[in-house]
C-alpha cells in the first residue's frame, strides 16, 4: 500500500512536470515566431480588436461597480475608527494595484480565452490546422503568435480604462452618497497615487494577457476527440488561465512591493 501511494504521487508529479514543460515549450515557440518573419498583421489586428474592443463593455461595468462597492465598504469600515478620509486612498490603491488588472484578467479569460480555445480546437478536430501545414503555412506563426502579442498589448489598454472607471465609481459613491467634497476627494486621490502603483498594474495586465491567450491557444491546439474534446479544451483554458492569473498576481506583487 505504501509503495502504491508513493507510485501514485510520483505519477502525478511526473504528469504535472510534463504538462508544465509542454506549456513552456509551446509558449517559447509562440514568442519565437512573434519576432521572426513573416508576421501576419491582419490576424494580429483581428485578435487585438476581438480582445480589446469587444471586451471593453464587460470590463468597464466590472470596474465601475467594483469601485463603487469598494468605496462603500471602505467607508463602513473606516468610520469605526474615524478614518473616513482614507477612503479615496484605499480605492485608488486597490484598483490600480490589484482589482483593476485581476478582475479585468478574469473577465477576459472567461470571454476571450474560451473563444480562442473553441475556435482553434474546432480547427484542430476538423483538420484545418493540418490543412494550413499542407499549404506551407506554419500554424504557430499564423494562429498563435499574433494572438499572444495581441493579448499582451490589449489587456493593459483595458486595465487603463478599468483603473479610470474604478476610481470614477468610488468618486460617484463617495460624493453623491457618502457626502465627500468632490475637490477634496480628487485631491486625496491624486496626492496618494504613485507611478509605481499604476505601472505595476499595467505590467500585471500584460502578463495576464499573455497567460490568457497562451492557455486559450494551447488548449485549443492540443484538443482532440471531436465536439466533446473542444468543450473540454474550452473549460480547461478558462480554469487554467484563472488559476494562473491568481498565482502570478501573488508572484508579481511579491516582486514589486515586498520589502
Amino acid at each position: 500500500m505504501i509503495l502504491d501511494a508513493v507510485a501514485s504521487v510520483g505519477r502525478g508529479s511526473i504528469g504535472v512536470c510534463r504538462v508544465a514543460g509542454s506549456i513552456a515549450l509551446f509558449a517559447a515557440t509562440g514568442v519565437f515566431h512573434i519576432f521572426h518573419p513573416p508576421f501576419y498583421g491582419r490576424m494580429f489586428l483581428r485578435a487585438l480588436v476581438e480582445i480589446a474592443f469587444f471586451s471593453l463593455p464587460v470590463v468597464a461595468l466590472t470596474a465601475i461597480f467594483t469601485g463603487m462597492v469598494l468605496a462603500l465598504q471602505s467607508f463602513t469600515g473606516f468610520s469605526r475608527f474615524s478614518a473616513e478620509s482614507a477612503v479615496a486612498n484605499v480605492v485608488v490603491l486597490s484598483v490600480t494595484r490589484e482589482l483593476g488588472p485581476v478582475l479585468a484578467g478574469l473577465m477576459v479569460a472567461g470571454r476571450v480565452g474560451a473563444a480562442m480555445a473553441a475556435e482553434i480546437g474546432t480547427m484542430r478536430v476538423t483538420d484545418q490546422i493540418d490543412a494550413l501545414t499542407t499549404l506551407s503555412t506554419n500554424p504557430m506563426k499564423y494562429l498563435v503568435a499574433p494572438r499572444l502579442l495581441a493579448g499582451t498589448i490589449a489587456l493593459p489598454l483595458l486595465v487603463v480604462v478599468a483603473d479610470i472607471l474604478g476610481v470614477l465609481g468610488g468618486f460617484i459613491v463617495a460624493t453623491l452618497k457618502l457626502g465627500f467634497n468632490p475637490a477634496t476627494y480628487l485631491k486625496n486621490t491624486l496626492d496618494f497615487v504613485q507611478t509605481d502603483d499604476v505601472v505595476s498594474g499595467l505590467v500585471k495586465a500584460a502578463v495576464f494577457g499573455f497567460i490568457i491567450t497562451l492557455m486559450g491557444c494551447y488548449q485549443g491546439y492540443r484538443s482532440s476527440g471531436g465536439a466533446e474534446g473542444v468543450g473540454a479544451a474550452t473549460t480547461a483554458s478558462v480554469v487554467a488561465a484563472s488559476i494562473l492569473i491568481l498565482a502570478f498576481d501573488y508572484i508579481l506583487t511579491e516582486m514589486f512591493f515586498a520589502r
